[in-house]
């Protein structure tokens, strides 16, 4: 995808140029470019149309996306990163004005708060005031997952998005693994059995998740396969909405205008939903209702149909949510990166 491709090249500059500068100066050597070195991020959280919008990222860790969205979301954008570790956010502050003068801004459309994600109004944000919350596998490492996407859906605006890269397990993780101190580290015991993920999300308000791209993930460390048993892992990038709670839902014949940058030829929405411009496409109530309220809005054409509501949960077992399986069709897969070895 064309928009991927742009986020990739701008994570791509922002870590040569980063790179350059090291070798130029000498300064990063034991501040940023270490950073970067232990960012451990399991996907690439990028949705699209980000331009303008206000984007919070849960555990920001090293910055790295902080600083690749900030050039994302413009100069009328602003990008907050969230972590709770005192070190990360003073290594992510300290290149706030560097990249505020590479991307051209007239000023600095990033910043960085140490807190929690659990808690995020502790922290200052305040509820309805956030477009997208981003985060990059670290809710996996979090205990009280309702808790984070509870405070996400508050400090969400109507119609805003939370879309997140995370690890998922194949079954529930029993409890002797969650006691595991190395597998709770490496995100291992706290993954969330991906089914559980749906109902999670329902009973926040959140609107059914949709499933973006997945990976298998591979454990090669002999150590954590043993202690892994017969559970699996992927990585899976789900979309959730927040919509009104009085919104009605009713099927719908969308068409995409062709009008999102980098993708005007066709928005692959998810991994079930591809809008070609131009094309009638019929879509269920749910996704009817987030075209409508969410910012995708401007670029659909919207005639809503006489039918029965009807959901996406329609599908059996919800198969069609299955990281795993979308991982076995794409033929995906990663090697499980250490959270905690040096």
């Amino acid at each position: 995808m064309a928009g991927m491709d742009r986020f990739v090249a701008v994570l791509l500059d922002y870590s040569a140029t980063t790179r350059a500068r090291e070798t130029q100066t000498g300064h990063l050597s034991n501040s940023y470019t270490a950073a970067i070195d232990r960012f451990f991020g399991c996907g690439l959280p990028f949705p699209a149309k980000l331009e303008g919008c206000r984007v919070l990222d849960l555990g920001s860790g090293s910055g790295r996306d902080v600083y690749a969205f900030s050039k994302l979301v413009g100069q009328s954008g602003l990008v907050t990163g969230i972590d709770m570790t005192e070190e990360l956010i003073t290594a992510s502050r300290q290149y706030i004005v560097y990249h505020q003068k590479k991307f051209g801004y007239e000023k600095p459309n990033v910043t960085f708060i140490q807190g929690y994600m659990e808690k995020l109004s502790e922290a200052g944000i305040q509820s309805d005031s956030v477009d997208v919350v981003l985060s990059n596998c670290v809710i996996c490492l979090c205990p009280d997952k309702r808790a984070v996407l509870q405070q996400a859906y508050n400090v969400l605006k109507e119609g805003g998005e939370l879309f997140f890269s995370d690890m998922y397990a194949s079954k529930v993780v029993p409890d002797h693994m969650k006691e595991d101190t190395v597998l709770w580290g490496e995100g291992m015991g706290g993954s969330l059995f991906w089914q559980d993920l749906i109902s999670l999300a329902h009973s926040v308000g959140f609107s059914t998740p949709h499933l973006v791209s997945a990976s298998q993930i591979e454990i090669y460390n002999s150590e954590l396969k043993a202690k892994a048993g017969d559970v699996s892992y992927a990585s899976g990038t789900y979309r959730l909405f927040k919509l009104p709670q009085n919104q009605v839902m009713s099927e719908a014949l969308v068409t995409y205008k062709g009008t999102v940058a980098d993708f005007l030829d066709q928005l692959d929405f998810d991994s079930s939903h591809c809008f070609k411009k131009d094309v009638a496409v019929e879509v269920n109530g749910e996704m009817a209702a987030i075209l409508q309220r969410s910012r995708f809005f401007p670029d659909f054409k919207i005639q809503i149909l006489d039918k029965p509501r009807s959901s996406s949960e329609s599908t059996p077992q919800n198969c069609h949510l299955n990281p795993f399986l979308l991982a076995d069709k794409l033929g995906c897969s990663v090697r499980q990166s250490s959270k905690t070895s040096k």
